[in-house]
């Protein structure tokens, strides 16, 4: 009785069945160069180190055929296809209602990617292994595992449910603890917690906040206390603004596109674009160039690959660095920049040592 309960809690069969990846239908379109991602080599190399981690999620449309939806799982599946299998555990969907999988619900913060690390070194698993479970190299791993010497507990209850690139906890290294609460509690508050803003946080502040160990390069000054206060002025006005425009922004969209759409029905009438054109020439040219205009075309990001699988991988996070590739020298994988992966993936590889 308990276990009929929790199934239809869970939406799913609780119990796993191996079904055929030929059966599988997949419930959207690969990005092209998935496969050639950071991503995929990761979940490939995980794959490959410690096994399928969880199940795929599926649903079975028509019961009297042997074909299945797959609901998450895509970037697994074209992973095991390339390692030559041609079955996979898969959990089947115990209801017919449109399921929505949750691929953020395990996220890690940074830092608690850094406690499971070092709890799964203590339990004896090697780095090497863990680099080769993530396909990365070992100092990417001592990156992480290192993650807070030098970082002051407040820093730390601050960023505990963040995730950051770790290369932020190197710069705040360089300042004393009571400065390094506060360019945290300012990269929060900016909700920008990247190298970048750290580093220029960094060089803002003064000597006597800075880590004894660090000693600021002697830089010749560029511009004089007077330009700089000018310019500090001049940013605030600019900040002003911003913000005055960012809180009319929805409104005056919305009367733009109001507008467009009147003038393209207006000059659609001939007997009115030849009136305007006799009378008003320039008048019609301005309203032709409004019509003429495009919106701009939305970004197209990453997030199409990450979600098609965020269960197995280590996916970019919200709110990542955002600052030059570059700067992360020492570490060529740049997966520095990116979460480890979830709760799962990293027991999976503790109970395989």
């Amino acid at each position: 009785m308990e276990m009929a309960f929790l199934n239809v809690l869970v939406g799913f069969d609780l119990k796993t069945q191996i079904i055929a990846l030929d059966a599988l239908l997949p419930s959207k379109k690969v990005p092209d160069g998935a496969m050639t991602s950071r991503k995929f080599q990761q979940i490939r190399a995980s794959i490959v180190e410690v096994g399928m981690i969880e199940p795929l999620s599926v649903s079975r449309p028509n019961v009297f055929k042997d074909e299945f939806l797959l609901l998450d799982g895509h970037m697994r599946v074209l992973a095991l296809r390339e390692l030559g299998e041609t079955e996979a555990p898969c959990l089947i969907a115990a209801d017919d209602e449109t399921y929505t999988y949750n691929n953020r619900i395990n996220r890690l913060s940074t830092i608690q990617e850094h406690y499971m690390l070092r709890r799964a070194l203590d339990r004896g698993v090697s780095k090497e292994r863990l680099a080769r479970a993530f396909n990365l190299n070992v100092s990417s791993i001592d990156k992480r595992v290192n993650l807070l010497e030098g970082v002051t507990a407040g820093a730390v209850v601050l960023l505990r449910d963040q995730q950051f690139n770790p290369e932020v906890a190197r710069v705040l290294r360089k300042m004393r603890p009571e400065r390094q609460v506060e360019v945290v509690e300012l990269m929060i508050a900016a909700n920008a917690i990247n190298v970048t803003y750290a580093e220029a946080l960094l060089n803002a502040t003064p000597p006597e906040h800075l880590a004894e160990h660090h000693r600021p390069p002697r830089i010749k000054p560029m511009v004089t206390p007077e330009h700089m206060a000018k310019l500090e002025r001049e940013m605030g006005k600019v900040h002003g603004q911003y913000q005055q425009a960012e809180q009319t922004y929805g409104a005056d969209l919305l009367h733009l596109v109001v507008a467009k759409g009147y003038l393209t029905k207006l000059l659609t009438n001939e007997a009115v674009r030849r009136y305007l054109n006799q009378r008003q020439p320039e008048i019609l040219d301005e309203f032709q160039a409004l019509v003429d205009t495009e919106a701009l075309e939305a970004r197209v990001s990453e997030s199409d690959i990450e979600e098609l699988d965020d269960s197995d991988e280590p996916a970019v996070e919200q709110g990542a660095d955002s600052g030059p590739v570059d700067r992360l020298n020492d570490d060529k994988s740049n997966f520095a920049a990116t979460p480890l992966g979830d709760t799962a993936q990293i027991i999976a590889i503790v109970k395989a040592a």
